[in-house]
Parts: C-alpha cells; sequence; structure tokens
C-alpha cells in the first residue's frame, strides 16, 4: 500500500476518532459556558465526519485493487493478532456511504436537538457528548470497515455496541429510553458470544488473526462449519435478524438522527459487512448459507408484515430495515454478496433519507403517531416530495435506487433456484426467492401506507402550524434525495460494479451486476398490486387506517407475532427467575454467612466484655478486700509485739 493511500485509509477511522475523544475529554463547562461548549462539540463532530468523506472519496479514486499493510501487534506462540488496515473496493464504497450518512447525521442533529421534541434547557450541556458519541459510532465502524485483522475488527464491533447504549438511552427523560438501550445492548451482546467464539475458532485454526491469513487456511468441513454458525449468530444480533431481532424497534426510543445513523450506515450494516469480507469462507460451508438462507426468508416477511401494522412512524422504518436487512443476508445466502453489497448502499441512502424526513415531520407536528398526522402535503411539500423518493426506493419504484438492488436480489435469488449452481442448495433459492416476492407486495403495501397516513386526506387533530423544516434539518434530507433515486444507476457503470467484488471472488459476475436482474416485470406486478389494495383501502374511507383490513391479523402484526413475548417468556422471565434465586440464596447463604459470622463474633466480643466488666468491680473489691486483710494482720502484729 502506497504511503499516501495508508495515510487515507488510517484518516478514515482516526478522525472521527478523535473528535469523540476530545469530544468526551473534553472537561464539563459552567453553565454559563455550555453555550460555547455545544458549539466546539458540534465543529468536532461535523469535521470529523467532513474528513472521513473526503478521505473515502479520494480513496474512490485511488483503489482499484486489493491494498493492504499490517504489522504484527502480538505474537503467542506463533498465534499473530496484527494491527493493518485492508482495502478493497467494496471497503471504499461501504467507507463512503458511512461517512457521507454520519455527516448528514451531524449537521442533522444541530436543529434536531435543539428545536425538536428531544429539547430542552440543558441541551447544551448534553449536547456535546451526544455529538462525541455519533463520532466514536462512525469511527468504530469505519474500524470495521477497513480492519486487516478480525480482533481490530472486533474492537470496532464492540464499542458499536457500547456507543448504541449510549446513544438510545441519551435522552432520559423518556421512561422508555433507558430499557430500550439496556435491550439493545443485552439482545446484541447474546449474538456477540458466538461471533467472538467463531473469531477465536479462525485464528487459533489459521495461527493468526490476520483476514488474508484467515482467509487463505484450509480449515476442516467441521470447523469451518462450526465457526461461521457462530459468526451468523453475532451477525443476527447487530443486524436485527430473526431470531435477535427484536431489539432494533424498541431502538427508535432514541433520537431521530440516531436512528438514522443506526439503520443506514453502522450498527445494522455491519453484520452484512462482515459476512461479505468473509465471504470465501462461507462458500465452503453450504450449512451455513443454508442456514443464513432461512433467517434471511423469516426476516424479511416477519419485518414486513410487522410494519403494515405500526402507527409509530419510526417503528414502521424500525420493521421495514428488518425486512431489509433479511434481503441483503438472503443474497448472501445464494451466492450473491454484490448483490448483498449494492443493496446495502442503496438502503443506506434511502433509509437516512426516510429517517430524517420522518424527523422532519416529528419536529413540526410534536409526534411519532400517523394516527394524529394526515394531510401534511401542502403544509410541507419538500418533506413530501423527499419522502415519496425515499419510500419509492424503499419500495423499488423504477428507476430509483432500490428497484435495481432489490430485483438484483431476487434474480440471483431465482437463479440460484433455478441452477442449482454455486454453494447453495437450490431448495434455499427458492425459499429466499419466494420469500422475497411476497416481501415486495407487503412493502408496496405499508410504504404506501405510510404516505396516505401522514401527507394526504385530511389532520387527525389540531397540530401546531406544520412547516418544512429549517435549513440544518432541511440541507440534509434534501442531498441524500439525489443518491436514493439515483444510485442505482451506478449499476451500468463497470468501474462500479467492479468495486463490488468481494475477495476471493474470481467470478467475474460483479461486472455484469445490472444482468442480475433481466426480468423485472413480477417483482414489478407485485409493486403495483401491494400499493394499489393500500390506495383502494384509503379511497374507500380517506378518515381510516388501511391496516383495518387486517382484521384479527392486525394485533397480531402489530405486535410482531408475539416473539418478543415469546422471548420474554423463554429467556428474559427465567432469567429473572434464577436471578432472585441467586439473590436470595446470596442474602440466606453468603450474606446470612458473613452477617451471621460477624454477628457471632460481635454477641462473643459482648459477652467477654460483659464478664471483663463484671470482673473489674470484685476484682477491685477483692484487692480492696486483701489490703484491708494486709493492713490488719500488720497492725496486729504491731500491737502484739
Amino acid at each position: 500500500m502506497s504511503t499516501p493511500t495508508l495515510w487515507l485509509a488510517a484518516v478514515l477511522p482516526a478522525a472521527p476518532l478523535v473528535a469523540g475523544l476530545l469530544g468526551l475529554l473534553l472537561p464539563p463547562a459552567p453553565r454559563q459556558d455550555r453555550a460555547a461548549a455545544r458549539r466546539s462539540a458540534v465543529a468536532l463532530g461535523v469535521a470529523g465526519a467532513a474528513v472521513s468523506l473526503l478521505a473515502a472519496l479520494a480513496l474512490l479514486v485511488r483503489v482499484d485493487a486489493p491494498v493492504e499493510a499490517s504489522t504484527t501487534w502480538v505474537d503467542l506462540g506463533g498465534l499473530r493478532v496484527t494491527l493493518g488496515l485492508r482495502l478493497d473496493g467494496v471497503a471504499v464504497l461501504v467507507a463512503t456511504a458511512v461517512a457521507a450518512v454520519a455527516l448528514a447525521v451531524q449537521v442533522y442533529s444541530i436543529g434536531y436537538l435543539r428545536r425538536g421534541p428531544h429539547d430542552d434547557v440543558d441541551v447544551d450541556h448534553r449536547y456535546p457528548p451526544y455529538a462525541a458519541q455519533l463520532s466514536l459510532f462512525t469511527a468504530a465502524m469505519l474500524t470495521v470497515v477497513v480492519s486487516g485483522d478480525l480482533i481490530m475488527l472486533l474492537v470496532g464491533w464492540e464499542v458499536m455496541g457500547v456507543c448504541s447504549y449510549l446513544l438510545i438511552a441519551h435522552d432520559r427523560r423518556l421512561p422508555e429510553a433507558p430499557g430500550a438501550a439496556v435491550k439493545a445492548f443485552l439482545v446484541t451482546r447474546v449474538g456477540d458470544v458466538g461471533f467472538l467464539l467463531g473469531i477465536a475458532l479462525l485464528g487459533v485454526g489459521a495461527g493468526s488473526f490476520r483476514i488474508a491469513d484467515v482467509l487463505a487456511h484450509d480449515y476442516g468441513t467441521g470447523t469451518l462449519t462450526a465457526a461461521c454458525l457462530l459468526l451468523l449468530a453475532g451477525v443476527a444480533g447487530k443486524s436485527a435478524q430473526f431470531p435477535l431481532h427484536t431489539w432494533l424497534p424498541d431502538a427508535m426510543a432514541g433520537p431521530t438522527p440516531v436512528s438514522a445513523l443506526i439503520h443506514a450506515a453502522t450498527m445494522v450494516a455491519a453484520g452484512v459487512y462482515a459476512v461479505a469480507r468473509l465471504f470465501p469462507l462461507f462458500e465452503r460451508a453450504p450449512a451455513a448459507l443454508a442456514v443464513l438462507g432461512v433467517m434471511a426468508a423469516i426476516t424479511m416477511l416477519l419485518g414486513a408484515f410487522a410494519a403494515t401494522a405500526q402507527d409509530d412512524i419510526k417503528r414502521v422504518l424500525a420493521w421495514s430495515t428488518v425486512s431489509q436487512i433479511g434481503y441483503m443476508t438472503g443474497a448472501l445466502a445464494v451466492g450473491a454478496p454484490a448483490a448483498a453489497l449494492f443493496h446495502l448502499l442503496t438502503h443506506a441512502a434511502f433509509k437516512a433519507l426516510l429517517f430524517l424526513a420522518a424527523g422532519a415531520v416529528i419536529h413540526a407536528v410534536g409526534t411519532t403517531l400517523m394516527s394524529r398526522m394526515g394531510g401534511l402535503r401542502a403544509a410541507m411539500p419538500v418533506t413530501f416530495w423527499c419522502m415519496v423518493v425515499g419510500l419509492g426506493a424503499l419500495a423499488g419504484v423504477p428507476p430509483l435506487s432500490g428497484f435495481w438492488s432489490k430485483d438484483g436480489v431476487l434474480a440471483a435469488a431465482e437463479a440460484a433456484a433455478l441452477d442449482g449452481a454455486g454453494p447453495t442448495a437450490a431448495w434455499v433459492g427458492w425459499l429466499v426467492w419466494l420469500a422475497g416476492l411476497v416481501g415486495v407486495a407487503v412493502t408496496a403495501w405499508y410504504a404506501t401506507r405510510l404516505l396516505l397516513r401522514t401527507f394526504l386526506g385530511r389532520t387527525r387533530t389540531p397540530l401546531l402550524r406544520p412547516h418544512d423544516p429549517p435549513a440544518l434539518l432541511r440541507w440534509p434530507v434534501l442531498l441524500l434525495t439525489a443518491p436514493a433515486a439515483l444510485l442505482g444507476l451506478a449499476a451500468f457503470a463497470p468501474w462500479f460494479a467492479d468495486r463490488l467484488r468481494v475477495p476471493g471472488d474470481d467470478t467475474g459476475e460483479a461486472v455484469e451486476l445490472v444482468h442480475l436482474a433481466p426480468n423485472l416485470i413480477l417483482p414489478f406486478l407485485l409493486l403495483l398490486a401491494g400499493a394499489g389494495v393500500a390506495w383502494a383501502g384509503w379511497r374507500r374511507d380517506p378518515a381510516a387506517d388501511p391496516a383495518r383490513f387486517l382484521g384479527p391479523l392486525r394485533p397480531v402484526f402489530a405486535r410482531a407475532f408475539r416473539l418478543d413475548d415469546v422471548q420474554h417468556a423463554l429467556v428474559v422471565r427465567p432469567a429473572g427467575a434464577l436471578a432472585r434465586v441467586v439473590r436470595t440464596g446470596d442474602e440466606l447463604g453468603v450474606d446470612g454467612l458473613v452477617e451471621g459470622s460477624g454477628r457471632a463474633a460481635v454477641e462473643v466480643g459482648g459477652g467477654l466484655a460483659a464478664l471483663h466488666r463484671a470482673a473489674l468491680p470484685r476484682a477491685a473489691a477483692g484487692v480492696l478486700a486483701g489490703a484491708l486483710l494486709i493492713g490488719l494482720a500488720v497492725a496486729l502484729i504491731g500491737v502484739t509485739s
């Protein structure tokens, strides 16, 4: 790796890392200086993200082949841990998306937290750690992206978990925020245990945690399958895939810009990226890909159906993310990492746009509930049209970005089903393809419902003069509209498709990415059907929710098939019961023994003290009596003599 390229690669995570550390290490400002401290935090956060974006753009034109630089950090009896960077086209494209979304979120947060529903008199005090945590979150994801060693990747992976906890719980005035943060942290930790064990298995087997060494090592089938399955546990947690998906909708308790960063560029994208980065290993473990395919099919349908019955606009988008990540993992399962990464990039653009546009609505009306919105199109025309682009890309409306990337996933699944070629069994291809087609119709339905319920019809409750957002909120939304609309067309550029080739992919399929979707008719018809059903239901009664047609399924979908309740019954309650048993044993056993020993010592000491206190008068009396007797004896002797 040339020196300029190496420095640019190092700057990617280093710039937001330095910004975050400076923001956290600066001493708290006195009350009268908090506004100035907030301005400093804003400058640090924006500068860190901007420098990373500039470095990513520079690397975008410099890196056209995999490059790597590393040095041994620890060598324990032949087991090496290295410090190094590994760049290829995929890493640079993903880093560009992460930095761009992070910059948009940093700028957007300036206005959102100052004048939005999360505003309060203490915002100047709370903003510096918030901006610093956003920077650390960005740095952690970029560390995952450019790491040349699995231990370095794991460090970024875990720091993201800590940052997500802090940011989801940012506004502690909301009663649900601390619980949502703890849930996100604990659920993702469950998966991370498997991820850690998978990394350990790979590193010990290869004698090195360096990614190039791991990819080149010849593992036994059993070892490799076990390691890949353990890695998938971490992927399920970080990327909110079944059965560890339950934390993501509750994470909407955090500020909306945080939701945009989590959903578009960091946490949920990390799992997909990790599998793509290590895809040559998964190719040699078809059983792990089959498990991934089943997980993906369940997740894309679960998330889509759950989104149909939500009233909270952010929870609709959250369940949408669960479903869309399912498309990405489905593409990986059928052996099409290029299609998965393409959808990851387009999803980053349109999901960041959707969350920030939703934040503009929330900022204007003071609620997240669509049942209290409606009729906002006239008052918020800019936000309306940006939301139209975002929802159209989500649903896959041509020629918007999601149309190309989602149909690429479906075409790859269909090819795997029909040809039976590659590392995946044909039945996995059929499963992913059928689930994806159903998901297309359902996605179009709930995207249309969100648009109708929010922007059309009549306002259902009096609102405080809704309006398009101020400049600091408006410009990030407008700028994200361009990639959400046009990024899919990049598939026609050979340089873009070439950069989506993952390590070890010598098939050349990435070059022909646009040809992954030769048959677009069926998905398009399903899209029209889903949107048409939602529109017809709304036209029949614009004041009513189209979700009413779900009938008895509505509460089932609203509670996401009650899987959270199942998880609570099978895991949380037994864990709570076990904790109570341990606490009782601790109080009666350990504490009882310790405290009982203390009480016994006190009682013994008290008894001895009592005896000692009782003995003193008797001893004194004895001494006095003895002295008296001696005196009398001496006197008698004197008299007789």
